[in-house]
């Protein structure tokens, strides 16, 4: 097997003899306690889910709005900060690169969130593209990401946070939400489909 990456949570894994699978170049987890068990806390409880694989990229400087205006096929002006956009990159003839979220944090300073099988090839186009004023970073190596899905998880989420979960709106997220157990503040967003 090649050398495959691993998430933030990976010792625990090992911990917990989850059983583990490559899934896009990633030492991901199928089960931990069970395919049943699992399926069942997710319909009627909650469950975790690890999505670190996915790709984070900051999109930052003068003019950040307006060259992700050009790169996207949502209008990415009428996100404001606080908004997520849901939207499709596509190459100049059309073709879809990726679908993806932008986190907009001003209209100098986005996060988007790609597909981890296409982390590579929507780094370079973007860097490709992008102007000198704006700077294209990977940081999808130093970002952890955690969905919690199910009909209890905005209330199993709240118990380790004092942030009023609630308050987040469809398509918005927050910053500096601080975790009762963590040090550092988490972004947390109302993603949900």
């Amino acid at each position: 097997m090649p050398d495959l990456k691993v998430t933030p949570l990976y010792n625990y894994y090992k911990s917990q003899n989850a059983k583990l699978i490559d899934f896009g170049g990633y030492l991901l987890p199928v089960q931990i306690t069970g395919i049943k068990n699992e399926h069942h806390a997710v319909r009627t409880a909650a469950g975790i889910f690890d999505v670190s694989h996915m790709g984070e990229f900051g999109v930052e400087g003068e003019g950040a709005q307006q060259f992700l205006q050009e790169m996207m096929t949502n209008d990415v002006a009428k996100a404001h900060p606080g908004d997520a956009l849901y939207t499709a990159m596509c190459y100049e003839d059309g073709g879809t690169v990726d679908d993806l979220l932008i986190y907009c944090f001003d209209t100098k300073h986005y996060q988007l969130v790609v597909n981890a099988a296409n982390i590579d090839k929507d780094f370079n186009w973007l860097s490709e593209h992008a102007p000198q004023s704006i700077n294209v970073t990977n940081r999808s190596e130093q970002i952890a990401l955690l969905a919690v899905q199910g009909p209890q998880a905005l209330s199993s989420v709240q118990k380790i946070t004092d942030y009023d979960l609630a308050s987040i709106e469809h398509f918005k997220f927050a910053k500096h939400v601080s975790l009762k157990w963590y040090r550092q503040s988490c972004f947390a967003n109302g993603i949900y489909w």
